[in-house]
């Protein structure tokens, strides 16, 4: 049988000299910054005016979720993980979804732990903060962003934008909850539990990024379905008419 290669003096040289740890390095740093270069590239036309005319039954949107290590971004707290899936119309298309936890460098609590099932060594075994950031906003690409309470996820979001790109969110993001404040102005509690209650969806994973964000999707369709079959909208521009008379 015939002796395996071995590897050359050079390469052995190359190992004691530093020269692959360099070589690794430089990848890894030119592999953030096309990370880098992406998502500040994503960032700066995510606001075209033509989109507001699109009919609600057309509309793809990505609803999302964070899990986050607390409450208080500007506290110190930061994500732990993302869930998305896409929408378009009033179909929720459960095939295209995302998920990852990230590693933000920020010990997870027990009480975290106990909530969302998230450990610390899956943290430490995660990808970086960046990476996740970047993949999610891939996913994401340049639709409406749809979140339940989205003041918490936008805070949380512009929070890991500034820290890893140094810009901001500039998606368009409606919220749930401000939705169902508007077509359901008697309901006394607008929690996500309680209004997928009421809306006669089953209340499954709770606190799981992907779990959430696919009962908000539900949800968000539900609303949609209702604004249409009321008169109250017909396109995304008249969605934020709507809210604003609230």
């Amino acid at each position: 049988m015939k002796e395996p290669d071995r590897p050359s003096v050079g390469f052995w040289n190359s190992i004691r000299s530093g020269k692959f740890h360099s070589a690794f390095a430089f990848m890894r740093e030119a592999q953030t910054a096309q990370q880098l270069a992406f998502i500040r590239s994503l960032m700066k036309d995510n606001r075209r005016p033509e989109i507001l005319g699109i009919p609600l039954n057309e509309l793809e949107v990505v609803v999302f979720d964070l899990e986050t290590t607390g409450f208080h971004y500007q506290q110190g707290d930061g994500i732990l993980s993302f869930g998305a899936v896409r929408v378009i119309g009033e179909r929720v298309i459960e095939h295209e979804t995302f998920y990852t936890i990230v590693n933000s460098g920020i010990l997870v609590s027990p009480f975290i732990t106990e909530l969302t099932g998230i450990t610390q060594p899956m943290v430490e075994a995660a990808p970086s903060l960046l990476e996740g950031l970047h993949d999610f906003m891939a996913f994401a690409g340049g639709s409406v962003l749809v979140a339940h309470a989205a003041a918490h996820d936008r805070g949380f979001l512009n929070a890991a934008l500034w820290k890893t790109s140094k810009v901001r969110l500039n998606h368009r993001l409606l919220d749930t909850m401000m939705l169902a404040k508007r077509l359901y102005p008697e309901q006394a509690d607008y929690s996500l539990d309680e209004l997928l209650r009421s809306r006669d969806i089953p209340v499954e994973g709770r606190h799981h990024a992907l779990s959430d964000a696919c009962m908000t999707a539900r949800l968000w369709t539900d609303y949609m379905k209702t604004i249409r079959t009321l008169g109250h909208a017909e396109t995304l521009g008249d969605i934020y008419v709507y809210l604003s008379k609230g």
